[in-house]
């Protein structure tokens, strides 16, 4: 058979781009001129990098849940708690920085912080049968999988899993239980030491008060406490009115004034509306002994205004200084 002369041109030439082609997307084996780092050295360099990126990254959009799941009346912390917080942490972050809670400064805990958008906690008393010293429960958007990378190559934290094989991060260092989702984070603190406990709720889980969720309405940061009578009792007997003030509950909201300045509206829940109004004229007489301190200008810079069963008492202005005061205060009688 006879080729044409143009039609042997026209195959060499598809032959040489064919070649052409094939050297682009496979490119020839050169030996290496110098010696490669090991493929495990270079992937732990590079996950090391983009944790630190992530870590320093822009924030997320929010994705708060508001007051939806306070309004079910439980919420994923454990009862028997002391003091309950709230906080929409964007607002209320320079607050959430002067709670006198150790565990709260700890470097993952603040990390996890920048990232949450909303979050409750629990502190609870000594001798609890839980050996529960803080719980928190908090929504936002975090990063899971880098988390778990991070917590991986950290030689302080070790991955344990609860009887249900649900799986949480364990450091013996920190005292601290940590589970992370994409959404939603939990985290434990021990009072024992190398005693860890599930970030996770048992129930019963906590209720909460009946008329909190009304009062706590657009304040940043809002707490209950339960069983404060001791608490007021022994403000009471300072001011030289050793008399026992039988509160039930107590409700604190934090509102901004000014920069680094805020007020507080506090309600004391009684049993009736008559209690309600003999606890306070106790605590008018008591205020005219009072000091001009600190303490005045927290419960008693203005008279109480009673609301049926309630007593309220807004604050002064305080500043950061007499915030601290009032956070160390309440969680004073944990001790």
């Amino acid at each position: 058979m006879i080729i044409s002369r143009r039609s042997h041109t026209e195959t060499q030439s598809a032959q040489r781009k064919t070649s052409n082609l094939e050297t682009m997307l496979i490119p020839p084996c050169r030996e290496p001129k110098v010696r490669c780092a090991p493929v495990k050295t270079l992937l732990k360099k590079f996950l090391i990098l983009q944790i630190i990126l992530l870590f320093i990254s822009c924030k997320s959009t929010p994705n708060l849940p508001g007051t939806a799941f306070l309004e079910n009346q439980n919420f994923p912390l454990n009862s028997g708690g002391s003091v309950y917080i709230f906080a929409d942490v964007k607002q209320a972050r320079p607050i959430i920085d002067l709670i006198p809670i150790s565990e709260l400064k700890d470097r993952q805990a603040r990390q996890m912080l920048d990232r949450t958008d909303f979050f409750s906690a629990a502190f609870f008393p000594q001798g609890n049968s839980s050996n529960l010293h803080l719980q928190l429960a908090a929504w936002g958007n975090y990063p899971k999988f880098w988390a778990g990378i991070a917590f991986r190559f950290s030689r302080n934290w070790k991955k344990r899993q609860t009887a249900e094989n649900q799986s949480y991060w364990y450091s013996q260092k920190d005292g601290l239980s940590i589970s992370l989702g994409s959404k939603q984070a939990f985290a434990a603190a021990s009072m024992l030491e190398d005693a860890p406990l599930t970030p996770f709720a048992a129930e019963p889980f906590a209720e909460i008060p009946e008329g909190f969720v009304d009062f706590r309405n657009g304040s940043p940061l809002s707490c209950w406490i339960d069983n404060p009578a001791p608490l007021f009792s022994q403000i009471l007997k300072n001011s030289g009115v050793p008399l026992n003030f039988p509160v039930r509950q107590l409700f604190v909201n934090l509102y901004p004034v000014e920069q680094n300045e805020y007020e507080a509206l506090i309600r004391m829940q009684f049993d009736n509306a008559l209690q309600a109004r003999s606890m306070a004229a106790v605590f008018s007489l008591a205020g005219s002994f009072m000091a001009d301190d600190a303490i005045s200008a927290v419960f008693f810079a203005n008279p109480p205004v009673i609301n049926g069963g309630n007593i309220d008492i807004k604050t002064s202005v305080l500043s950061e200084s007499g915030i601290a005061l009032l956070l160390e205060m309440f969680l004073l009688y944990l001790r």
